[in-house]
């Protein structure tokens, strides 16, 4: 480790502030702390690279376990403080992945920390060499490459991966009743699906044509531990190009008030008065295209 780190160094950051427990009798950051913060950062780094953890490592046959984490302190972080923690992936072995860490106050550097990663058969815990696919997702994150495919396409051609999602997240989450969730319009609609750089379909959504020239979005899901990465986004800009391409001028949809201002953000804007559907408030909202 160095104390040359700068934060140009890292592509990802995950952003804590200091709670009140996890300072000392000297007024600081008590020093084991400090791992658990390295360690939430890299569950948030497997966000951004658009696997959600545990069905990953189940796709790829496998699973990490930490063979060694070093540490190293420049200064002390306090109550309040806001820090950032940079991590990135600087070697993989043949079974081993290395990460390196680095906490900032700022620009300036507290603290740094080597994770050192075993890749292992879960039942036995014995190592196994890495998978060409996981190194491949690890050095293109790093250098910049996107971690998902918005693809479109009619319910025979993307339907398998959309239909997972929401059964995850309107079935199984929200407790929509089945019978209110699967309805005439997929065989109709054009379907976006994001899916991951191992094939799994992590969010999705749909476009009917709700009169001419106005295009509908519904069905809007996102895998719920990856939340916040830009998947719903992707989806969305998808299904408005789709419906400018056929003509449309204005796109509407119901959303939840959950996630208004998600689609508020976007530059959609409320049309008409609130609404309950499936038992959840929703709202109305257009955006001109």
């Amino acid at each position: 480790m160095t104390e040359t780190l700068k934060k140009s160094d890292f592509r990802f950051f995950h952003r804590l502030r200091v709670r009140w427990a996890e300072v000392d009798m000297q007024k600081i950051v008590f020093n084991a702390h400090y791992l658990m913060y390295f360690d939430t950062a890299i569950a948030d780094y497997w966000r951004a690279l658009a696997l959600p953890y545990e069905e990953a490592m189940q796709s790829l046959g496998g699973d990490l376990y930490v063979r060694k984490a070093t540490v190293e302190f420049n200064a002390s972080a306090r109550v309040d403080d806001v820090l950032d923690v940079g991590m990135k992936c600087v070697r993989v072995g043949n079974s081993s992945i290395l990460f390196l860490g680095g906490l900032f106050r700022g620009d300036e550097l507290l603290v740094t920390c080597d994770l050192v990663y075993v890749y292992a058969d879960p039942a036995t815990q014995t190592s196994k060499p890495v998978p060409p696919l996981l190194r491949e997702i690890l050095a293109g994150y790093e250098a910049g490459e996107s971690m998902r495919e918005v693809v479109t396409g009619n319910w025979d051609a993307v339907g398998e991966g959309a239909g997972k999602v929401r059964r995850e997240v309107f079935i199984d989450e929200q407790r929509i009743p089945k019978e209110l969730e699967w309805d005439e319009h997929d065989a109709i609609a054009v379907h976006a699906v994001a899916r991951n750089r191992l094939g799994q379909a992590i969010a999705t959504g749909r476009l009917v044509q709700e009169s001419p020239g106005l295009g509908r979005v519904g069905r809007m899901a996102v895998n719920r531990i990856l939340r916040g990465g830009g998947h719903g986004e992707a989806v969305l800009r998808a299904l408005e190009n789709a419906a400018a391409a056929r003509g449309d001028k204005e796109i509407m949809l119901h959303a939840q008030r959950s996630a208004e201002n998600f689609y508020a953000r976007l530059g959609y804007a409320p049309h008409g008065e609130p609404f309950e559907e499936a038992g959840i408030a929703h709202i109305e909202m257009r955006r001109k295209l």
